[in-house]
């Protein structure tokens, strides 16, 4: 082999090294999902975003809940028997509102018992996912987060104290017209939690978190901890597989895009007794 030769093989290798780097993690991840639904007897979904860096520009690229991710998280329910749990693992700054809820609705209907992991934070859409669980496990320093419905870059709450402050006098037709948009949005969401909420808690109890989460009472990245989440009385618990901080670190900050949702595509029956 002359050096030629040498010099094109090794520059193939260096070609394909992020490729070959990326179907490692991807294959230590379908293992450590196997393992985990083994353990467990659930099917386990994952519903991961990270930021992620163009290879050319070189500037950031957020990720967050899309239709796209509902479509995928639905179909993986679709492949599990109604009586196997369901284990969600959610890392993600929220999304679109009406892709969240479709995946809070299927998994609220699922009548196996479903599990929210959170080893590190789900905001906005991410925290109305875990609304819809029977219960939410969080590391000891994860956090959640309001849900309270976005106009735009705007809060809507904050777009109806404003008109509320100002007078309608005083205000455009264009802010009146977000602030109706505000005023539906509040009142779509708050239903919608309250309705999510209702399996697990009295409809008083129920009504009031629906309310307190959607109607503007913290700012929209405020962290709600597990001690905080405790005080409220939604149904968390600290306990954490190790194999899901494993799994974390199977999805480092990359530079080519990956999954958001990953499952294993096989259907997953129930145990024979």
């Amino acid at each position: 082999m002359g050096s030629a030769d040498v010099f094109w093989f090794f520059l193939i290798l260096i070609a394909l090294q992020p490729l070959i780097r990326q179907k490692a993690l991807e294959y230590s991840r379908k293992r450590l999902i196997a393992r985990l639904e083994q353990q467990r007897g659930s099917r386990v979904i994952l519903l991961v975003h990270r930021q992620e860096t163009m290879a050319f520009l070189g500037f950031p690229v957020f990720r967050y809940i899309d239709v796209h991710d509902s479509e995928e998280v639905i179909r993986a329910i679709h492949l599990t028997d109604p009586e196997v749990p369901l284990d969600i693992i959610l890392h993600t700054p929220g999304g679109l509102v009406l892709a969240a809820l479709q995946i809070a609705y299927a998994l609220n209907k699922h009548p196996g018992k479903v599990t929210v992991f959170v080893p590190h934070y789900a905001m906005s859409g991410g925290t109305l996912i875990a609304l819809a669980a029977d219960e939410i496990a969080m590391c000891e320093h994860a956090v959640l987060g309001p849900v309270d419905p976005q106009i735009g870059q705007l809060p809507a709450a904050s777009i109806l104290r404003a008109v509320a402050k100002k007078g309608v006098a005083e205000v455009e037709d264009r802010t009146l017209m977000l602030a109706d948009q505000a005023e539906m949005a509040i009142v779509e969401v708050r239903n919608s939690v309250r309705a999510l909420l209702l399996d697990n808690f009295p409809e008083e109890k129920a009504d009031h978190l629906a309310r307190l989460l959607t109607e503007g009472n913290w700012t929209h990245d405020f962290p709600i901890t597990f001690e905080i989440a405790k005080s409220l009385g939604l149904t968390v618990t600290s306990e954490m597989p190790k194999e899901i901080l494993e799994l974390m670190g199977l999805f480092p900050q990359p530079t080519r895009q990956l999954p958001t949702v990953e499952y294993l595509p096989i259907p997953r029956r129930t145990r024979p007794s």
